[in-house]
Order: structure tokens, then C-alpha cells, then sequence
């Protein structure tokens, strides 16, 4: 039986193999109301595009806008998805944000266990 330092080693040495490889991603956008957050969740979900989005908020989001400096209460969405379909998700986004110019950015998911992307795979598989 591996004791627990093994164990680690293993995931560790798993993890630095995957590197930027990753099939998954997390996408991030804000909006000024948990119910627009939410909307745009259940939108993704809706369409198979996200396995699961977190509403973080609020939080306070300081920015430069028309040349003046703002500070916003905001929420924060952290959508979880396959690098393959960002395109999908950043247009379905536009589609429903309240916005101009909504932030919606990904960064790949570098590591991560396999049971987690065994089930982002299950739940994302029958995407469109």
C-alpha cells in the first residue's frame, strides 16, 4: 500500500506530465447582479456548454472606463469547460450579457484530479 508521500509524488508527477495539455479550461466573466450571474450559469448549463459555473460575490472590481477610474460591486462567474468549446461559450455569454463589453476570459485547468474531469467529461460530453 502507498503511504501518503508516494501518493503525492504520483499525483504531482501526473500533473507536471499534463502541463498546459489540458482539455479544460475555466472561463471568468462578471456582471453588476447575482441574477444575471445566474442566468448566464443555467444558460451554460442549458446548452451543455459549462459542467458547472460558480458565482463568487460580491466582490469589488477597480477599473479604468472612458478614461475615468471606477470601482464596482460585481459577481464573479468561474465557468468550467472543455478548451474546445471557449468559442461557444464566449458567443452564448454575448448573447445574454447585460454588458457592452463583458470580460470573458479562460485560462487552462493545468492540473486537476480525475475523478473531477471524469465528471466534467460525463456532464459536458453531449455538448453541441
Amino acid at each position: 500500500m502507498e503511504n501518503l508521500e508516494q501518493r503525492v509524488q504520483k499525483i504531482e508527477d501526473r500533473n507536471r506530465k499534463m502541463g498546459d495539455r489540458s482539455e479544460y479550461i475555466q472561463v471568468f466573466t462578471t456582471v453588476a447582479k447575482r441574477s444575471d450571474a445566474e442566468r448566464i450559469a443555467k444558460f451554460l448549463l442549458d446548452k451543455k456548454l459549462s459542467a458547472c459555473t460558480q458565482i463568487i460575490g460580491p466582490i469589488t472590481s477597480v477599473y479604468r472606463w472612458n478614461g475615468k477610474r471606477q470601482k464596482s460591486k460585481e459577481w464573479l462567474c468561474v465557468v468550467k469547460s472543455k478548451k474546445s468549446y471557449y468559442g461557444k461559450i464566449e458567443q452564448a455569454i454575448k448573447e445574454i450579457h447585460p454588458y457592452k463589453l463583458p470580460e470573458i476570459i479562460a485560462t487552462p485547468i493545468v492540473a486537476g484530479s480525475r475523478e473531477y474531469f471524469g465528471w466534467m467529461r460525463k456532464e459536458i460530453k453531449k455538448s453541441p
